[in-house]
């Protein structure tokens, strides 16, 4: 991806079958800025994240508000045709 360092956007995907024995290391991985995505039958169907230190409900309530401003603001925009 253009803008994006390799390491950035690496990924750590392990079948659910095989993560139940490693679920700790899985954790870990997570917190340490790892992507970690479970898939079944080879298909993301969930990803484990860290939870975010020192942010309260408040917080993480405003921050949720603002980016679905951002993307109804975006889908308006696009549906407007406006330049890109």
């Amino acid at each position: 991806m253009p803008g994006f360092p390799a390491a950035a956007i690496a990924m750590l995907s392990v079948p659910i079958h095989q993560a139940k024995g490693q679920l700790s290391e899985l954790i870990r991985a997570a917190e340490q800025g790892e992507q970690v995505v479970l898939t079944r039958h080879g298909k993301p169907v969930v990803r484990l994240v860290a939870e975010v230190a020192g942010m309260d409900e408040a917080e993480r309530e405003r921050i949720a508000a603002q980016a679905l401003a951002d993307l109804r603001a975006f889908r308006a925009a696009w549906s407007a045709g406006e330049p890109r």
